[in-house]
């Protein structure tokens, strides 16, 4: 998702994204453990994805 798609949404639709987000990564990390992670670059832009909407809500408390 980008960073415009992710600051339309609202608080609620933005920590439901984290949470998803971050069980996705763990099943990343998961599959890379074992050696069955085929696109490795879902590694890097799930931790990106999350650390945008990190940010957003930093953003968002800050205002």
């Amino acid at each position: 998702m980008s960073i415009k798609e992710l600051r339309e949404l609202d608080d609620a639709k933005l920590n439901e994204k984290l949470v998803e987000t971050r069980q996705e990564l763990f099943g990343i990390r998961f599959k890379h453990a074992t050696a069955q992670l085929e696109d490795t670059r879902a590694l890097s832009g799930a931790k990106k994805t999350i650390a945008r909407i990190l940010t957003i809500q930093k953003e968002r408390q800050g205002a």
